[in-house]
Formats: C-alpha cells, structure tokens, sequence
C-alpha cells in the first residue's frame, strides 16, 4: 500500500469509526450499519501471435476494489480499497499497486447536507460538470474536497462544491469550482402548483484554476464555464433543452488555440400506450474542458459530452465501429421510435409485435481558419464532414408461450479516422443482421441464441459471430461467443475469437469463469471509450454485496 500522508489519515479515520461503533454499542445507543460491495476481476494470459497478444511477464494480473460505508442515523462515511496487481491489459497501467483513493464523510439534516473527501457530482446533463465513475472503462473523475447541497425553499435546490480531481491514485493540479441551482416552479409558486405543465429551471457555473508554467503561451490561469437549462414536463410529452459557454482554454486537445467553446443540446420525447418517440440534438464547438490542460485521452475530464448514437448490445454492432463524442467540434441528432402492434390484431399476432426505429448522425462543424490564435470560425448552418451515422430497426415478436424471437438491421457509416484516430484509414460502410432467440423449456430452463453477421468492402471485411446461452434460474449460466473474421482480405487474418463462460449466482454473489480469444478493438459506454487489446487466456470474476 502507499503510505502516504493521505493514506495514513485515511486509516486513522476507519479507526475513529471502529472505536465510535464499539463505543455506542455498548453504551446501548444505535450503532448503526456497515455495507458495502467487493469485487475481483483476474486474467491469465496465453501468448497469442497469430491475433497480435502481447506478451505479459507476470502471466496473471488482477484489478480489484472493496467499498465500506458506515451510516447511522443522518451521518454516513465510507472507504474504497482498491488493488492492481498488476493492471489487466485494457486498463490504463498507471492505476497500479494498492491504495485508498476514495474516502469520505456525510452529514444530512432536514434541507442542509455537506459531504467532505471523495464525491461524485453532476450539474444538469454534464455538459460543463460531471464527476463519475465507469468502471468497466477504467475511469473515475471523484472530486476530493467539499460539496454543499441545500434546500433553500420549497423548490429551490442548491448545490455548491470545490475540490480536485482524481488522477489515478493521485489528484490533479487544477482546482475545481462550481455552483448549481435548479427551481422547480410547480413547487415553488402556489399559483403553478394545481396545473399540468411542470417547469424546470436550472443554471449552472464552473471554474478550474491552473497555474501558468508554460515557457511558450500565455495561458488563462481561471477558466470558467456556464449553463442554462430548462425542462418541461406535461402528460405523455416531456422537453429539455441545455445551453453552454465557455472562456478560453488553449490546451494540448485544440492545439492551444484562444477560442471561446460553447454548446447545445436538447430532447424532446412522446409516450403513451404502445408509442414512443424520442427526438434529440447537439452543438459541441470547442468544449474539451479538464482540470489540466494537457492532460489527454479520458483524463481530468471535467464534462461530460454525450454520445447521441444508439447504445447497441449486439456484439458487432457494439464492438466493431463504437462512436465517441468528439469534444473539439461536432453536430449530431438522434431519431428513436417505439410501436407496438397490438394484441390479437392480423401484424400483432396473438402476442402482440414491437418494432424499434433509430437514427443517428454525426457530422462534424463547418470551419474556415482564422488568424489571431483563434484557430477557426464556425458555420452553424452548414454541415461538415461526416463522422458516423447508423440507421437500424429491430422487431421484436413473441411466438408462443415459449418462443420468442428479435430480428435486428443496422446500417453504419464509420469515419474510423475520426472515430478512432487512425490516419489514412478513411470511412467504412457496413452492414449488420443479427437474428436472436430465446426458447423457455420450462420456469427454470431456457436457452438463447444469436446469429449475427456484418458485411463490409472496407477494414478488415466480413464478420460473423454466434452466442449461445443456457440458463438455469436462479443459480447458473453457460454461454459461448464466437466470432469470426471471415472475410479479412488477409486470408492468414481469417481467424476464430471462441470464448466460453459459466456464471454461478447466489444471493448477492456472482462468481464468473472464462476462458477464450478476444480481439483487439475500442469498447465504448455512454461515449466513453477505451482501447482493448488482443488477449488469450482464462478469467475470473467474482463480486458480492453485504
């Protein structure tokens, strides 16, 4: 473990709240509670040269992490343990040995609520302030200082905080500021409080303060960034809507230029009985917005830029071609449809039918460069190239009792220079079928299937891929993937990628093994993306809840 200063100040604090637990117990007083969760995640790994593996010296690596909170009444603590030892491929290697980067303290009583140490935060949708963690992706933004929360009448919530952010098992050297204020009108105005439209109104202001070293430019040392946002809520129609600015913040993602950054985004969706439409829309212009300045990849990230693309679940529309926002310019809308045929009609058949419509596009801006080190000027008006679009639609029907089925189309159009940074590789134009389906043998037995397949001219051809799964409800789970490059223009690069798995659940306890090939590629949650690396080998995954 790192012993440093923090860390030892942490352990003191769980000591603290031992004694304080043992003392109250036997006083006879409320002792309040401790849960948490553990998790483990370990891989051994073969060497693979016919899919490009590399080599791993320590043969097993392991990513670990167990939280402990303490609440008792209005007051709440908690640790997370965190342990790389050391950090499976995928994972950015500088999370490495043990640590305690998470720790906190809360007090809650009636409007007012104050948490120092570790937190995570969000302001509106994220587009300025987002403090979260993914950990399948390997990030996690904790602020470590002090967030204020506090009602100041009914319908006014505040929220205050400062802090820096985490960086590995260290902090980052910007300071972090930031207000938010939302007022809900229905609440706080008697005369909205009987009517139908409920209104939403929120703004925001964040600040980071870095100091100026750099030999070269002169660089902002205060930044600042704002948000307005409205939302609207009347039976099955909902709207939101954020705007943002932000001042000047040359960094190593813009190439140091001196431009102001700004964004759009809004949704607007229907629902009723059968129905659901869903329409949304967005501006990023110049919006890379980190604690440090040249910090890059997923790193420091103080906003949060949504992806507005589907969020697929099939293999090959998930893995192959994932999009990421890309924070130095871009538009982008999203069209979602939702039908259902009903019951016993001559379509919906006895079951009933659902079909599933969705289109995403995303282009980037229309720019012509300017002198002055504000590198360019937009045209909002007009489209520039294309980074991605996916048309795909998806029909979900149930047979009989047993039976059901989904058949899945999906169209893409990749900028995989754009998309995933290469250079030279130009766009990708693919095609994608996917039938699945699941057959219930009885309450506890049932069996799901996938055939999928992807077609394309360009990158490395033709893919198919099969899943299989066997559940037996409530305790196991057998399933197998294989996917296959068939078409790869390279015919000594036609290669399987099987892997199978059994899933063992009991309770809150999952224990997961697996063994099997996985490909080189770029995995993506909520526009978040990181590069995974080819591997063969066995896996474990075991994690549980008290």
């Amino acid at each position: 473990m790192k012993f440093n200063p923090k860390n030892c100040s942490i352990l003191f604090f769980i000591l603290l709240l031992s004694c304080l637990n043992k003392l109250v117990f036997s006083q006879g007083l409320n002792a309040g509670e401790i849960h948490g969760n553990f998790q483990l995640d370990a891989q051994y790994y073969n060497p693979d040269s016919a899919i490009g593996a590399p080599i791993v010296p320590e043969k097993v690596l392991m990513n670990s992490f167990t939280n402990l909170i303490y609440t008792n009444g209005e007051f709440s603590a908690g640790v997370r343990f965190e342990s790389y030892l050391n950090t499976m491929q995928g994972f950015d290697p500088r999370y490495a040995g043990n640590g305690i980067p998470f720790r906190y303290a809360s007090f809650n009583h009636d409007n007012f609520s104050i948490t120092v140490g570790s937190y995570y935060e969000q302001f509106g949708s994220g587009i300025i302030f987002r403090s979260y963690e993914e950990r399948g992706l390997g990030y996690d933004n904790a602020m470590d200082g002090v967030r204020v929360k506090y009602t100041l009448l009914k319908g006014i919530h505040l929220k205050a905080l400062v802090g820096k952010q985490r960086y590995y098992f260290a902090e980052g050297p910007g300071i972090v500021r930031g207000f938010d204020g939302e007022v809900a009108l229905n609440e706080l105005l008697p005369a909205f409080q009987e009517k139908k439209t409920k209104i939403y109104l929120g703004g925001s202001f964040v600040s980071k303060y870095q100091v100026d070293q750099d030999p070269i430019y002169v660089l902002p040392e205060n930044v600042g960034a704002w948000a307005a946002r409205l939302k609207v809520n009347r039976g099955g129609w909902a709207f939101y809507s954020e705007c943002a600015g932000k001042i000047n913040d040359p960094s190593s993602v813009n190439n140091f230029i001196y431009k102001k950054g700004g964004g759009l985004l809004f949704n607007t969706s229907y629902s009723q009985k059968g129905l659901g439409i869903n329409l949304s829309g967005k501006v990023i212009d110049n919006m890379n917005f980190r604690s440090d300045r040249t910090a890059q990849n997923n790193d420091l990230l103080i906003n949060y830029l949504p992806a507005l693309t589907r969020q697929h679940t099939y293999n090959l529309a998930a893995t192959i071609y994932p999009y990421a926002t890309q924070p130095n310019g871009e538009m982008a809308y999203q069209a979602d449809i939702t039908y259902s045929l009903k019951k016993g009609s001559k379509l919906g058949g006895k079951y009933g039918t659902t079909i599933l419509v969705n289109y995403a596009s995303a282009n980037g801006l229309n720019t012509a460069p300017v002198a002055s080190g504000l590198g360019y000027k937009p045209d909002y008006f007009k489209l520039g190239d294309v980074y991605y679009k996916d048309f795909n639609i998806e029909l979900q029907k149930k047979i009989s009792k047993p039976l059901k089925f989904t058949l899945f189309y999906a169209n893409f159009v990749y900028n995989k220079d754009v998309a995933q940074g290469k250079v030279g590789e130009g766009m990708v134009y693919a095609n994608i079928e996917v039938l699945e389906f699941t057959y219930k043998f009885n309450d506890k037995h049932a069996l799901r299937m996938e055939f999928q397949g992807l077609q394309t001219k360009q990158d490395l051809g033709d893919w198919a891929t099969v899943v299989a799964e066997y559940t037996i409800s409530p305790k196991w789970f057998f399933s197998t993937v294989n996917q296959y490059n068939y078409g790869n223009y390279i015919k000594a690069e036609r290669l399987f990628y099987p892997i199978g798995q059994i899933g063992f659940i009991k309770n809150s306890t999952r224990v997961t093994l697996s063994y099997g090939r996985q490909r080189a590629g770029i995995f993506c949650i909520g526009g978040i993306c990181r590069v995974v690396p080819a591997s063969n080998g066995a896996s474990i995954s075991i994690s549980s809840s008290f």
